[in-house]
């Protein structure tokens, strides 16, 4: 692996340390324009090393307390099952729409997380006790646990057709869509990501090449970085790696549609 190629990794683990998400917006360009390797095994090269990452990851969030894991298990079940559907789809996609539609998702996301104003609250009430005031029934919020389930499908399937982990549609999701506040929406994203990215995995395998070394030696590099990213996003406030991530998936976008489009005609 190249130098570049090395910073790219410990890049991918920060990304995911702090924002719970990101990962595969560094790694799929690494391993496609700094390794050359094809856009399709790069996709699922991608997804495995992000699915070992993010697991690594999420297991000091959860020790600090910033992992929902009623509102993960509900996002993460139908999440898999949506990621794993479009990643067979992705398989028979043309190269160039899956970049551009993954430079297209990141640029929603970045104008939803941009937005000023959002509310944080916490989602404890979607599985609370107390529902009748004699505190003997496990209440269901059967709305809310819906509205997580249908977001955890749609970011699935736009995730595996697009070949990325999804954190960066599932942080948005969490922090706009079902009210977590932004550093557990981080924490809660990087055990949804770990399953969903593992299922997107196991869509591509089997079907294309794998360079199993490489990822391998890249996703060690990225769980290094992982740690470092974790202990920063301890000290930053919310707000600033909500804007923070916006700008930066404004900046790769813009990156793959000049490379995929502009230069790649000439």
């Amino acid at each position: 692996m190249s130098p570049l190629a090395l910073l790219a990794g410990l890049a991918t683990g920060l990304m995911l340390g702090l924002f719970g998400s990101g990962g595969s917006i560094i790694t799929l360009p690494a391993l496609l324009y700094l390794l050359d390797i094809p856009t399709k095994p790069a996709i699922a090269m991608s997804l495995g090393i992000v699915a070992v990452t993010a697991a690594m990851a999420a297991i000091t969030h959860w020790r600090r307390g910033n992992i929902n894991m009623p509102v993960a298990a509900v996002f993460g079940l139908f999440g898999v099952a949506g990621t794993y559907g479009g990643a067979k789809l992705g398989v028979m996609m043309p190269d160039l729409v899956q970049l551009l539609l993954f430079a297209v998702i990141m640029l929603a996301a970045a104008w939803r997380m941009f937005k000023p104003g959002q509310p944080e609250q916490a989602m404890d009430a979607m599985f609370r006790i107390d529902c009748s005031g004699t505190a003997s029934l496990v209440c269901f919020d059967y709305m809310r646990v819906g509205h997580v389930a249908m977001h955890g499908i749609v970011v699935g399937v736009l995730t595996g057709m697009v070949g990325v982990g999804g954190g960066f549609l599932i942080v948005p999701a969490l922090v706009l869509l079902s009210g977590l506040p932004m550093k557990q929406a981080t924490g809660t994203s990087l055990v949804i990501v770990s399953a969903k990215s593992l299922a997107g995995f196991v869509g591509y395998a089997g079907t294309i090449a794998i360079d199993y070394n490489l990822m391998v030696i890249f996703t060690a590099v990225a769980i290094a970085g992982s740690f470092a990213g974790t202990a920063v996003s301890k000290r930053l406030p919310a707000e600033k790696l909500k804007k923070g991530f916006a700008f930066f998936l404004v900046v790769v976008a813009g990156y793959i549609v000049i490379k995929e489009t502009l230069l790649g005609s000439i």
